[in-house]
């Protein structure tokens, strides 16, 4: 292992660094029945892009506070009578949902693909705003001034856990079989997408972000796409007085506190050279998973492109 981490072995058995709130299946379990009592007003719209053997769509749907939210959507042309699989795809912070290119194997397979742009960063989809404090950068910490109901990333695992319900209740769609993946911040918000929504039945997190803020702040490695957590402190709190308050709000979305409710069979993909989600935040919420799991090892490798991985994660996806 490197320098900065644990010994591994010691990692396969770490529970976290970070508070779990006593009533965070009630803060969750309030927040899905909030995301249900929406009506999506679901809009398609035929894309400019073409393919021979899918249909492409953009399309938008409204989440929770009144975002409208976008996807993109790809069906394949030729359908199971029985219902298609699917698989929903998230990116990595502050990117979008990617070119179309990247779900037409998935078409080719067979599978409806949907992929979300994440409100507020850098696709389509609606960010209302409206919070006090600092909004200049930073969805982790958007909102923890006015406490756990507005995080601006509550938003963000509703709407990704959503489009997986939306998705699930397309007609050529067959619900028990739809899978979730995506890298660093798609990584978490397939965490998130899988905790939320407990019909996801294959999970590919790889290295996840969102993991075990506390972890982070003790490695001192709040920099990179974690830079907003030191950013507040030096701006709001430059003697760590409230930092107990900081990490009690923010650990409602803290990944490890929710992985336990994931039901999906799951393989997370982790680099353990990674400082920017070091191995053992992300073996944090690992550990919680009650599912069955492997964790595919990357011993050479930091928060980059690693070898195979995506070949490893579309062999999981087609045994649905």
């Amino acid at each position: 292992m490197p320098v900065f981490e644990m010994p591994l072995e010691s990692m396969k058995t770490y529970p976290g660094s970070s508070p779990c709130p006593e009533n965070i299946d009630v803060y969750w379990d309030r927040a899905i029945r909030e995301m249900k009592a929406i009506d999506p007003e679901v809009q398609l719209l035929p894309a400019e892009f073409t393919c021979p053997y899918a249909d492409c769509y953009h399309m938008y749907y409204t989440g929770v506070g009144g975002a409208r939210i976008y996807a993109k959507l790809v069906k394949p042309k030729k359908r199971s009578e029985a219902g298609c699989p699917a698989v929903v795809l998230f990116h990595g912070y502050s990117m979008d949902s990617g070119d179309w290119h990247g779900m037409l194997p998935y078409a080719a397979a067979g599978f409806v693909a949907a992929a979300m742009d994440c409100r507020g960063q850098g696709g389509r989809s609606e960010d209302i705003g409206g919070v006090r404090g600092n909004t200049l950068h930073g969805h982790i910490i958007r909102g923890l001034e006015e406490g756990p109901e507005k995080l601006l990333f509550r938003s963000i695992y509703l709407d990704a856990a959503q489009l997986a319900g939306l998705v699930m209740a397309m007609p050529e769609v067959d619900e028990n079989r739809v899978g979730a993946f995506g890298g660093s911040q798609g990584g978490g918000l397939t965490l998130a997408c899988a905790s939320l929504e407990p019909r996801i039945q294959r999970c590919a997190p790889q290295y996840p972000f969102l993991c075990d803020f506390k972890r982070i702040g003790n490695m001192d490695l709040n920099v990179d796409a974690y830079s907003e957590i030191k950013e507040w402190f030096r701006r709001f709190d430059p003697h760590h007085m409230r930092e107990n308050e900081f990490y009690n709000t923010l650990s409602y979305i803290d990944l490890q506190n929710l992985a336990k409710r994931i039901k999906a069979q799951t393989l997370m993909i982790t680099a353990l050279m990674d400082t920017i989600c070091p191995p053992s935040t992300q073996f944090a919420a690992y550990n919680k998973i009650g599912a069955e799991k492997n964790m595919l090892l990357y011993h050479d490798f930091g928060h980059e492109y690693l070898p195979g991985s995506s070949d490893r994660v579309f062999e999981f996806m087609m045994e649905l």
